[in-house]
């Protein structure tokens, strides 16, 4: 089963100091965070704050490519979770020419965002994630902690 997901925001997390992203399905009763890089933080956070940049980065760089190109992203998808691992698909479609590209999920993430592309997680990746975080008493609480936290306080943070 797949889930249709938005992107909540960004946090940084307090134990490691790395960049959050935070996924939410529609009725807002699932919830997703992914750890993530800096580079991959800032570049999704530039995209939703609509921070103006002289010069396109690489995911802006991608998506011009797939314009000029003709292709549509029809999609993202989170497909697996592994040894702490997120995996994602990117879908492109061009008429009836369609290709699935393995991808990173900040990337993934960064695309669908810049493309205005829905974002689906499937079912096994938030059950391998509610397992992780069950043994993992830390994760627990940074789960309930980051359910709590406003939205308007999501990309409040430096890089």
């Amino acid at each position: 089963m797949l889930h249709e997901m938005k992107v909540s925001g960004i946090a940084i997390d307090p134990f490691t100091n790395t960049p959050i992203i935070i996924l939410k399905n529609l009725k807002g009763d699932k919830m997703l965070p992914i750890w993530i890089g800096f580079m991959e933080a800032s570049s999704i956070a530039m995209e939703l704050e609509k921070i103006p940049r002289l010069r396109p980065l690489t995911h802006d760089l991608l998506k011009n490519i797939l314009d000029d190109l003709k292709y549509s992203v029809s999609r993202v998808e989170l497909t697996d979770l592994k040894d702490n691992t997120y995996y994602a698909a990117i879908h492109l479609k061009k008429m009836d020419d369609v290709h699935i590209f393995d991808s990173r999920p900040s990337d993934a993430i960064a695309i669908a965002i810049r493309t205005r592309s829905q974002i689906f997680v499937h079912d096994c990746v938030l059950q391998s994630s509610k397992q992780i975080q069950a043994i993992d008493e830390d994760k627990e609480k940074l789960a309930e902690m980051l359910d709590k936290i406003p939205p308007g306080n999501f990309g409040k943070y430096k890089m």
